[in-house]
């Protein structure tokens, strides 16, 4: 016999709800009715889930195992079956996204126009923060992070993985030589972030190993204005390619120090709290810019 959803529905909501009883309640079943149904899922599996008392139940090694695989697997399928239901229906309403300006720029707002004809419904509100924002004090729904994400409630979902480039104007370079080496860039104006340290470690193999340490001779807190100062000949920046590909393709910019890349690519993760009211809205922007990235 094959397991299906509702084995696994009601499983998830005994370990949940802590006691049959409760379980059937929640389920709208007979007590007996859901006793006899975790026992054909333990004949169905050919093992023990639980240990039943009459006091209490604890799960055994492989019902916890169980537990885990049966929780992923009644997400994935709520979040099919949201996915079908936004494409059915129309999401309507307001709906706050912010990132820092460089991602705004370069890899929402070019498709706004996109979005707003497939969901005309949704009202954007766009904002940009450089440092990491508090969703609840700025009333965001959705928050675009570039980088590594700390320990956080928020749900998140990765979105793409952009590599870094070491760029410099062929001006710059024609002026104050090209370097051959990450050590070489001590000789440099180097272009790097203000308040944001993570951001001024370069992914170059050198003999003290896979991250180099720059000091900025030129610091600023935005990747944008980074990017501004670095087109205007003021140095060499190291900067995500979402937001220099235009650039590199167009000869504005060009790579530096190819050889010592290491391969490391920045993560790109959409946070949020999970809300049903907003879920619709939420997950329908989430699909499109995935796409678009």
């Amino acid at each position: 016999m094959d397991i299906n959803s509702d084995d696994l529905k009601i499983f998830v909501t005994v370990i949940d709800s802590g006691t049959l009883s409760a379980a059937a309640v929640h389920l709208g079943q007979t007590t007996s009715g859901v006793s006899r149904a975790l026992s054909r899922l333990e004949d169905k599996l050919a093992t023990s889930l639980l240990t039943r008392t009459t006091r209490r139940m604890e799960l055994t090694e492989e019902g916890q195992l169980f537990l885990d695989k049966a929780r992923a697997i009644l997400a994935s399928m709520e979040d099919v079956e949201e996915s079908i239901r936004i494409r059915r229906q129309k999401p309507a309403g307001r709906l706050s996204v912010d990132a820092a300006s460089p991602f705004m720029l370069h890899c929402v707002v070019p498709h706004v126009a996109e979005f707003r004809a497939m969901y005309p419904d949704i009202r954007l509100e766009l904002t940009s923060n450089d440092q990491i924002a508090d969703l609840l004090e700025h009333r965001t729904d959705i928050a675009i992070r570039i980088g590594a994400l700390v320990d956080s409630t928020l749900h998140a979902r990765p979105l793409s993985a952009s590599p870094l480039h070491v760029l410099a104007t062929p001006a710059y370079l024609a002026r104050h030589g090209t370097p051959d080496t990450p050590e070489a860039l001590s000789g440099h104006a180097l272009l790097g972030f203000a308040q944001y340290e993570l951001g001024n470690s370069w992914p170059l193999r050198h003999a003290a190993g896979n991250s180099l340490q720059i000091v900025p001779a030129l610091a600023a807190s935005s990747g944008e204005t980074l990017r501004q100062l670095a087109l205007h000949d003021q140095g060499i920046v190291c900067l995500s390619d979402f937001m220099t590909k235009d650039d590199i393709a167009a000869g504005r910019l060009v790579k530096v120090l190819q050889p010592f890349y290491t391969g490391y690519r920045q993560q790109i993760h959409a946070v949020y709290y999970r809300n049903t009211q907003l879920a619709q809205r939420i997950s329908c922007f989430l699909e499109f810019l995935q796409q678009k990235l």
